[in-house]
């Protein structure tokens, strides 16, 4: 298990929110916490620490009147280390480079590659032609369903597709790129505890990095996800880490994340 930092910036401005609270509409959603450090600042901080995969979230649409204060943060984040951040949200093939070339080590994609709520393979083989299955991060944030199935969600969490997060999903798709970053949207930002249905079905796949994200509130989480998680996944902790006005200082948390 890695621990791997995040800048999520909304507004212009970085901040922890409860992901099942975000609403292109109005640019609204639930805030556990705003920052009054700019991105640049987490950034600097994770370069000092050597903590390497952070991912830098953009959460307002192209579409948004917040959209270029919140890509500008972005981009001081990833010039501030470059190489050492991944940067995701509302990434294409027409603007990867522009996150490429301001430092950004990968580019984090969802709903690019999903289209009527499917995956759309010519965008998928499209976005791995133009940046490289090397720089590659899909991000299979998913929320339950109804049926108890786990299903990707895009759109900043708003849309259901019908792909199923399995297995055979994740061993499919790990031909296409690096690495996942999968949310567990329906804890994200609450500090409730981790979605261990979740985190064992991610366990199955073996040798490709995942990091998971969403609910670790405690100590005692993190224990959780180190034993579901079968020792495999990596971690992301937003709203419950001390830089973020949680109780979980980040000196303890690296501690624990590599006994």
């Amino acid at each position: 298990m890695e621990f791997r930092p995040c800048i999520d910036i909304h507004n212009g401005a970085v901040k922890q929110i409860v992901g099942g609270s975000l609403r292109d509409a109005g640019d609204i959603a639930k805030e556990n916490f705003v920052s009054g450090q700019d991105a640049a600042f987490y950034a600097r901080l994770y370069q000092k620490l050597g903590i390497r995969g952070g991912h830098v979230i953009l959460l307002n649409p192209v579409s948004s009147e917040y959209y270029e204060a919140t890509k500008s943060q972005a981009f001081s984040a990833l010039q501030a280390w470059p190489g050492g951040l991944q940067a995701g949200g509302g990434i294409t093939p027409e603007n990867a480079a522009e996150f490429l070339d301001a430092g950004a080590s990968h580019v984090i994609v969802t709903s690019y590659v999903f289209r009527n709520g499917s995956i759309d393979y010519a965008r998928l083989n499209r976005m791995v032609e133009t940046v490289g299955r090397e720089h590659l991060v899909l991000d299979l944030s998913c929320r339950k369903a109804d049926n108890g199935r786990y299903y990707v969600v895009t759109d900043r969490w708003q849309k259901f597709t019908d792909t199923k997060v399995t297995p055979d999903t994740l061993r499919e798709l790990s031909a296409y790129c690096d690495e996942f970053l999968i949310h567990a949207a329906d804890v994200e930002g609450k500090q409730g505890g981790v979605d261990t249905e979740l985190i064992s079905i991610l366990a199955q796949l073996e040798n490709f990095p995942v990091t998971y994200a969403g609910g670790v509130g405690s100590f005692a989480d993190l224990d959780i996800l180190k034993t579901a998680g079968r020792d495999r996944l990596n971690v992301t902790i937003g709203s419950a880490l001390d830089l973020f006005g949680g109780s979980m200082p980040l000196e303890q948390v690296l501690a624990a994340v590599n006994q």
